[in-house]
């Protein structure tokens, strides 16, 4: 086969959902509504949690922080899904199929680490609650944030730096609905073991690294709720994590199905499936799970709907 370099290779096509092809305007009804949804229901949150002095809190703090990466995480890879379905076109260059790696990658290593730090951030005020001000100050909260982000986009300049240097054979068709390192790299030509252990353990440990400590961090939040005497007191307690368990569940269980578990010829269709829960569904439910399950966050969306009424009637 024809060795093409970066020069001569001027764009991918990605397979998509080969098996679902006749139903393709079902499924861009059904993923531009998700979409459009997920954008609305993210933005709500940061707009209530902004405008809303009473969640000023670190909690909220990160959960609109975790809002505004889910509307970047959904914007890089849905519309290029929702054009495919309409145009049938699904050719995507090589510079933008290595911007979508690049930003995807570093999305979903920034998520990791969000959900890390607002585990953090639930272990000390459930554990520390005296001194959970002092330690989860403004200034703790920002530098916080702000290292989730950087973190993020500089590890992930690692794999898609290193996947970009390796050469692609004659055959350019990626078996998935958008740009991404292990389909990408069954096109390559020649031994890739360096690339594909290099992306392995900066995908493995960015992901188990903030994994552990979510773990660790609940192992001592569930000892100190079984210490609460009250039942009222531990369902308080844990009433406060319950949303975040959840989020951190849906996005780590459908992730470490893709990326950790062995590969036959008939995963990589479950795999494309399964990217859809953390590429799509979980930015989609976040909003859902937090508004329902916090009593702060659906006053706030009362409260700003309310405002926002009064304000067409006077006009």
């Amino acid at each position: 086969m024809e060795n093409l370099n970066q020069t001569n290779l001027r764009y991918f096509e990605l397979l998509g959902f080969v098996v679902f092809e006749n139903y393709s305007p079902v499924l861009f009804m059904v993923f531009f509504i998700i979409y459009i949804f997920t954008l609305i229901g993210n933005m709500l949150i940061i707009i209530v949690v902004y405008y809303n002095i009473p969640l000023h809190t670190p909690m909220y703090f990160f959960i609109a922080n975790l809002s505004c990466l889910e509307i970047w995480y959904v914007t890089t890879t849905t519309p290029k899904l929702l054009t495919m379905l309409v145009t049938r076109n699904k050719k995507i260059s090589f510079y933008w199929c290595f911007a979508q790696i690049y930003m995807f990658h570093s999305l979903g290593i920034t998520e990791c680490n969000l959900l890390a730090i607002m585990a953090i951030d639930r272990f000390v005020a459930i554990c520390k609650p005296l001194r959970y001000n002092v330690i989860m100050s403004t200034r703790v909260c920002r530098n916080l944030s702000l290292m989730c982000w950087i973190t993020g986009f500089l590890v992930a300049l690692i794999p898609a730096n290193l996947t970009s240097q390796v050469p692609f054979c004659g055959r350019y068709y990626v078996n998935h609905y958008f740009c991404d390192l292990a389909p990408l790299l069954t096109l390559a030509c020649g031994d890739i073991t360096f690339t594909v252990t290099i992306n392995r353990f900066v995908g493995g440990f960015a992901t188990m690294f903030n994994l552990a400590i979510v773990v660790l961090m609940y192992i001592n939040i569930i000892y100190s709720i079984l210490k609460i005497k009250s039942n009222t007191g531990r369902k308080k307690a844990f009433s406060t994590c319950s949303s975040h368990l959840t989020v951190v569940t849906l996005f780590y269980g459908a992730a470490c199905i893709v990326y950790a578990t062995p590969k036959t010829p008939h995963s990589v269709a479950y795999d494309k499936l399964f990217a859809l829960v953390y590429a799509m569904f979980t930015p989609f439910l976040n909003p859902i799970i937090y508004s329902l399950r916090n009593q702060e966050v659906r006053f706030g969306l009362k409260r700003g709907l309310s405002s926002i009424q009064r304000h067409i009637n006077e006009r």
